[in-house]
């Protein structure tokens, strides 16, 4: 049996009567932010931008398919209001936010790669720091009731798993894209990320009927 915060996202996915208006200068400003740096032809940020996106759609694609096999709860849940939820965990203002965090905190990686931090290499600092920031503001949102969690070992008496599996695999990718040589590389690699999650949609989503 769902949970009371998963029947109520439940309510509100792919409903199209909920749309707003802000969506689109959300999405124009997107489209802007993107624009800026292949203007600038900063391919760094570009990619980074577009690996730690791709990264949150694997995770919300699982998310609804633990959902899916439990019939019980998402690990988190969207159940807020919101202009449209694509998928039980995520809503298009969340995948917005995603769409240009990448790029925002990819902009703060010194361009010395080697250098370190409180005798952590500077990836690896920023890495986990900005996981723990994500965190703190998913508690934030958490409280306010707009993010649920309903399992004991993903909430805020245990947030580990949430900075690990939440986030950190975020910015490893990203940031390993960004400080790939090769233009080439950083094509390849974000292709195979979103080729996974367009077949995970096509499948689970499109022929199955599970998310």
């Amino acid at each position: 049996m769902p949970t009371e915060s998963a029947l109520k996202a439940l309510d509100h996915l792919r409903d199209p009567s909920m749309f707003q208006w802000y969506v689109i200068p959300l999405f124009a400003f997107v489209v802007y932010v993107y624009a800026v740096e292949v203007e600038r032809k900063n391919w760094n940020l570009l990619f980074a931008g577009l690996a730690f996106w791709g990264m949150d759609w694997f995770n919300e694609i699982w998310n609804s398919l633990v959902f899916h096999f439990t019939n019980y709860a998402p690990v988190w849940g969207a159940s807020g209001n919101s202009a449209y939820e694509i998928l039980i965990g995520l809503n298009i203002e969340i995948s917005f936010m995603f769409a240009i965090a990448g790029i925002a905190f990819a902009k703060m990686l010194p361009k010395d790669k080697s250098m370190k931090i409180m005798g952590i290499p500077n990836r690896w600092f920023f890495a986990i720091v900005n996981s723990i920031f994500c965190v703190v503001i998913e508690i934030l949102l958490n409280t306010a009731g707009v993010l649920t969690w309903d399992y004991s070992w993903w909430n805020v008496t245990a947030p580990y798993l949430i900075v690990v599996f939440g986030y950190l695999t975020f910015f490893i990718v990203s940031y390993w894209v960004f400080d790939m040589k090769s233009v080439k590389k950083k094509i390849t690699t974000v292709s195979i990320i979103f080729g996974i999650d367009i077949l995970a949609i096509i499948v689970f989503g499109f022929i199955l009927g599970w998310l």
